[in-house]
């Protein structure tokens, strides 16, 4: 019993490491795009041709938000992970491809929102549905298959409901991404803010729930 809670233990461990190196190599996109801005045209000073980039200093940090804040709820759903599976492996995998490929809706974004906002915005909200549907795909897998501790199901339970909740909220701001520009601007900056924290929004529905129970 012990050699294969160990043997758990250190599987988990080399995923999560696996999965810190994708995030870093994300990262690291997004700077490349910066390196880009330091091949200025003859006569220009680096000061204006900071300014002339500016579109590549807002995609990194869009960028950089988005892959920190999924980064944060990464770390947080595997706090409570004790087991994994084959399954398991490819739906993190897939969470990885898509925050690896973050850099590149983020960029346009930058570049189009002035001269194509709904399409820039769409193919940026499209991205954030992809986010949302892997982080669901993991918590309910992990929840579903039991590959975490008894006493700790029904505490996770919420982050399940979380991000099935962000799938509908992504569904929804990526609509309205046709209809208005501010608004799923709006919607996605506040986002930002609620996922930001994933344990206490988590935690807090979860007394919610509890609270609704013993009534």
């Amino acid at each position: 019993m012990e050699h294969t809670r160990n043997r758990n233990i250190k599987e988990t461990t080399r995923v999560e490491a696996f999965s810190d190196g994708v995030f870093a190599i994300a990262i690291t996109l997004l700077v490349l795009e910066l390196i880009t801005t330091l091949h200025p045209e003859n006569g220009i000073g680096i000061v204006q041709t900071c300014l002339d980039h500016w579109r590549s200093f807002l995609a990194f940090t869009i960028g950089f938000i988005t892959i920190l804040v999924c980064w944060i709820n990464h770390h947080t759903a595997f706090e409570y992970i004790k087991k994994i599976d084959t399954r398991f492996l490819w739906i993190n995998g897939f969470l990885l491809f898509v925050v690896t490929l973050t850099p590149f809706p983020t960029a346009i974004l930058a570049e189009y929102l002035e001269k194509e906002p709904t399409t820039a915005l769409a193919i940026f909200g499209f991205n954030y549905i992809l986010i949302a549907i892997a982080a669901n795909a993991i918590c309910t897998h992990v929840y579903n298959h039991h590959l975490l501790e008894k006493e700790d199901k029904e505490y996770y339970y919420s982050f399940k409901l979380l991000y099935r909740y962000a799938i509908v909220y992504n569904l929804i701001a990526f609509c309205l991404c046709f209809v208005s520009v501010i608004v799923p601007i709006c919607m996605y900056a506040l986002l930002f803010a609620f996922f930001a924290a994933p344990k206490e929004v988590a935690s807090m529905m979860h007394k919610r729930r509890m609270a609704r129970k013993r009534r």
